[in-house]
């Protein structure tokens, strides 16, 4: 079969691969799509020592059933490998396992490729009328409904009432938007340093102002009720410590390292939640296959579809930053 494989830092090639082998309680699935995620491009800028070259990535995947009982299903696949026994596993959080990995980091190979071995359980059917590109966006949305819903559960009045603020115009920021917008925000305001991705989030949603961090539009000083930080760096930090009005809410869903930015004082004096968010567990993946299936995240337009084939060249144009859309996907 073919995929497409990086071979090393910035090297991508799609190239004949050995097929795949499913094993106990595993199935084949023929990949349809398989969008591009951030931590595709680290490992591709070889900043991810658990990705050693060669090796398949991608796990934002969607395809057709082609082993096991559900043979011949449409379905999406939560990519995330836990032991299913712990006690986080066992309580709903299985994003929380001491064990969790991730197909598409070794030794799993990705979905980048015709076919991939996933674990059976891990597969949730998509709706007949949802095309395969919308269902590889299931698992970079569902990180975004998960951080929204944590980010309700805190908060001191309903969404409908909060002022919010994403922090972040990448695909995990706009989806964060287009969520928190979909369980009643009323408007949320999006910060984004790049002109063309403040474009594309304002194509997104009527509903979102996106605006340039450095310039006046910026929420003023303690006046937001709810921030989700989809950037998780010192300077969104900052950002969000500094616009939070006492007793607000801020979700940090970056994963960029260090904790500089992080305002201990005014977090302890205005009683301000600063609360972390990670993946998601199965229950926000199956309720995010719904929410795309229903239609009430907009048109997507943000989101662009290549062939398979031509992989290598979407990571070098996302690399140099010469694409407009928020998300990537590939095409089989």
């Amino acid at each position: 079969m073919k995929a497409l494989v990086y071979l090393g830092k910035a090297s991508m090639a799609y190239q004949d691969v050995a097929e795949p082998q499913a094993g106990f309680g595993e199935v084949i699935l023929k990949v349809e799509a398989c969008g591009i995620c951030g931590s595709d491009m680290h490992g591709y800028h070889g900043y991810d020592a658990r990705r050693v070259p060669p090796m398949i990535m991608g796990h934002e995947m969607s395809g057709i059933v082609e082993t096991g009982a559900m043979a011949g299903r449409r379905v999406t696949v939560n990519p995330l490998l836990t032991c299913g026994t712990c006690t986080e596993c066992l309580s709903g959080a299985p994003q929380l396992c001491e064990e969790q990995r991730n197909i598409g980091l070794p030794p799993h190979p990705g979905a980048f490729s015709d076919r991939v071995v996933v674990p059976e359980a891990n597969l949730v059917q998509i709706p007949d009328h949802m095309d395969f590109g919308t269902a590889a966006l299931s698992e970079p949305v569902a990180v975004s409904y998960h951080a929204v819903q944590i980010g309700i559960k805190s908060l001191r009045r309903p969404l409908s009432a909060a002022k919010v603020v994403v922090l972040g115009g990448g695909a995990i920021g706009l989806a964060t938007a287009l969520v928190a917008i979909s369980q009643g925000a009323e408007a949320v305001m999006l910060g984004e340093p790049s002109t063309r991705r403040r474009a594309t989030a304002s194509r997104a949603s009527n509903a979102i102002v996106a605006y340039d961090p450095d310039g006046p539009e910026a929420p003023a000083a303690a006046s937001v009720d709810l921030i989700l930080d989809a950037v998780g760096a010192m300077a969104t930090r900052e950002a969000s410590f500094k616009m939070a009005r006492r007793g607000a809410t801020i979700v940090h869903l970056g994963l960029l390292p260090g904790a500089e930015g992080v305002d201990v004082r005014r977090l302890t004096l205005g009683e301000i939640a600063f609360v972390g968010s990670y993946c998601y567990s199965m229950a926000d993946f199956r309720e995010t296959v719904a929410l795309l299936g229903s239609g009430r995240l907009g048109a997507l337009n943000w989101v662009e579809t290549r062939p398979m084939t031509h992989g290598a060249e979407a990571f070098s144009d996302i690399d140099r930053g010469d694409v407009d859309a928020a998300k990537i996907v590939l095409i089989n």
